[in-house]
């Protein structure tokens, strides 16, 4: 018997059970209900899929074509049609996850307005977004759920005994819109006390994977603009442990936390770290400080911070407001060390924000990380703070001018231009990016693709449209021609926008409540039944 069944007559037994007082309540119709809210809480989804990250990582580490990817996404609506369009268009939602991107909750969910990437935003806005996401993820497995039971009322109704086979082994068998999602905790909003506490919050919601990066949690920047300022080791690891801690209290053992070192970008630090002896982690961190050496006490000024190091007196470079700046140049060794440590100390997963997509720099790095820890891998921004086609397009003409191959058929100042679409290096860039995200999990050991800001750039791109010809000469043809038309013969669910919204749902509920007397909405005058 399925599972389904099972459930409906389990129900039908505890109705019995209560002398006739519940009977009212259709078994079936609380099967039915139960069957659509798999997952009752937060922490709930947080096991379940920390369970599917875990598993999705060791499949990597047998095989790195077995890479995972995501969307970012800032509305819980935005997230749903995700899963909903990878379920319909791939028939599973196996390796696809969704990224919760802090750059568009501080850009538009803070109630200030729209913010830069610094965490200014209201910390609370986090797990909000966690928990909003999964409510809509779980009306998708819902909504789906209650077009099968129509469907399974009217096979029964046909007497087509085989249809209704299939029906309750596609519902014991139903695949959940329930995914992953990688939440960005940013550098904590505070110390390690406060990192524990919205941890916790996130978990709560659902997150089962929390990603950190080390910068200072007051000065934090945007990854790929200026004046990012790293902390030292220990005070990262701290924020690392507070994570871990989160995840046990509330009993998400498999909790994943993804560290991200902005090192590469960043070219200051807050302060000095204590060393207590020569090649521990604070005196790693300090040989990268610039210094000038002091030769005797003439060359002190007043105020100055002079430290010990490989034997000399030397003083950091200090500017103005109070930063230290690191050597030039040193950047990536700054990455690689950061990454060891953190894997060695309790993190799961590395993210290495870069300047710019490159499979080669990344693998560079990871291949020493490797030497380390042989099974370290990394979640990757495929940004689009990126100009990939300018990127890609310099890679070729620089590949190729290396190669001695003639490339005097492009300007390379002036590689973004169309003319160059359907050159042949223009050609051979868009490969290179279309095979970017599998190249380099195969040679950079990143098991997790993701794109920050999608759907803020989407929905810019397809809302200018739409102004451009509603306000202009083509008034609701615009609309009809750009959008609905295309809904209904791409199979949009949306264009249903009433059962997307949960009215169906709404009617099934008024008859299980009400029985007959119920008031529904989606009778004959619903203009719904326009659409099929």
């Amino acid at each position: 018997m399925s599972d389904y069944l099972k459930d409906v007559e389990s129900f039908a037994a505890l109705r019995t059970a209560q002398g006739g007082t519940w009977d009212n309540i259709h078994p079936e119709y609380a099967a039915r209900m139960k069957h659509q809210n798999r997952f009752r809480t937060g922490l709930d989804i947080a096991r379940y899929t920390a369970g599917i990250m875990r598993a999705d990582m060791a499949a990597y580490d047998a095989d790195s074509s077995q890479y995972t990817q995501s969307l970012g996404c800032w509305h819980g609506f935005i997230g749903q049609q995700k899963l909903i369009a990878i379920k319909k268009h791939h028939g599973t939602t196996n390796k696809r996850y969704l990224y919760l991107s802090g750059w568009m909750i501080a850009a538009l969910r803070s109630e200030f307005g729209p913010l830069p990437d610094q965490s200014m935003h209201e910390k609370t806005s986090v797990p909000a977004l966690i928990e909003e996401l999964y409510t809509f993820l779980r009306q998708a497995d819902a909504r789906e759920l209650g077009h099968l039971y129509h469907d399974l009322d009217a096979a029964r109704e046909a007497g087509d005994a085989v249809r209704e086979k299939a029906l309750l082994h596609s519902i014991d068998n139903y695949e959940t819109h329930v995914v992953p999602i990688i939440a960005d905790i940013d550098a904590g909003f505070g110390n390690e006390e406060a990192t524990y506490l919205l941890a916790k919050r996130m978990i709560e919601a659902g997150a089962c994977a929390i990603q950190i990066e080390n910068q200072v949690s007051d000065a934090k920047q945007c990854g790929h603009q200026d004046g990012k300022v790293t902390v030292p080791h220990e005070d990262f690891l701290a924020k690392i442990n507070a994570v871990r801690y989160a995840f046990l209290e509330l009993g998400v053992d498999d909790g994943v936390i993804v560290a991200r070192t902005d090192s590469l970008g960043a070219g200051l630090t807050q302060k000095i770290p204590v060393s207590r002896s020569t090649g521990d982690l604070a005196h790693k961190y300090n040989t990268f400080l610039q210094t000038d050496q002091i030769e005797s006490a003439e060359d002190v000024r007043e105020g100055d911070v002079i430290i010990k190091q490989d034997g000399k007196l030397v003083r950091p470079v200090r500017l103005p407001n109070g930063l230290y700046r690191f050597q030039d140049g040193t950047g990536e060794a700054r990455c690689v060390l950061d990454c060891i440590t953190s894997l060695q100390n309790g993190a799961d997963l590395l993210w290495i924000e870069t300047e710019k997509p490159h499979v080669g720099q990344i693998g560079a790095m990871v291949d020493e990380i490797r030497k380390v820890i042989p099974n370290a891998k990394l979640v990757y921004n495929n940004s689009p703070s990126f100009n990939w086609t300018l990127s890609f397009r310099q890679q070729v003409f620089d590949a190729w001018s290396a190669a001695g191959q003639d490339v005097s058929a492009y300007a390379r100042d002036k590689l973004m231009s169309e003319d160059y679409d359907a050159t042949e290096l223009g050609q051979e860039a868009d490969r290179r990016i279309q095979t970017f995200q599998a190249d380099a999990a195969r040679e950079a050991g990143i098991f997790h693709h993701l794109i920050t800001l999608p759907t803020y750039h989407t929905a810019a791109l397809s809302t200018d449209n739409l102004a451009k010809g509603y306000f202009g000469k083509e008034g609701m043809l615009a609309y009809v021609q750009g959008v609905q038309r295309k809904e209904i013969r791409q199979g949009i669910a949306c264009v249903k926008h009433q059962d997307m919204a949960g009215s169906n749902m709404g009617d099934d509920h008024k008859e299980y409540f009400a029985g007959e007397s119920a008031l529904k909405a989606g009778g004959k005058d619903n203009t719904m039944n326009q659409f099929g």
